[in-house]
């Protein structure tokens, strides 16, 4: 087991380390949200019907890729179920998606390099 697992499998027993994970998760989310709406909004592409929406109009418009925008706007409904029924999100999930943040880091590169194109 590396290292970086076994820090994981330490901390997950830290009920703090998990809530804190959750509410990262949320607020990482919602910041792509944000950016993904204000750009569409700055560019006149619409208002997307739904946050989910708003990373789809911003692949269509050839701003990020398609696959990480669709994985993004099902980091949506995970951040909707935080959000909304935060005590029954299965603390595992939470700790699986910290695999999962290639995706994250990707859009802020292709939202960057957009910007300063």
């Amino acid at each position: 087991m590396d290292e970086q697992r076994t820090n994981v499998t330490r901390r997950r027993d830290d009920p703090i380390w998990l809530d804190g994970i959750k509410y990262l998760f949320v607020t990482a989310i919602e910041a792509c949200v944000d950016v993904a709406h204000h750009l569409a909004a700055s560019e006149r592409w619409g208002a997307p019907d739904t946050n989910a929406a708003a990373f789809d109009l911003l692949a269509r418009h050839g701003l990020v890729d398609g696959d990480p925008a669709r994985r993004l706007a099902k980091a949506v409904g995970f951040r909707n179920v935080l959000v909304h029924r935060y005590a029954v999100v299965d603390d595992d999930r939470g700790v699986a998606a910290l695999d999962e943040l290639n995706d994250l880091a990707r859009f802020v590169r292709q939202v960057s390099a957009w910007l300063i194109r």
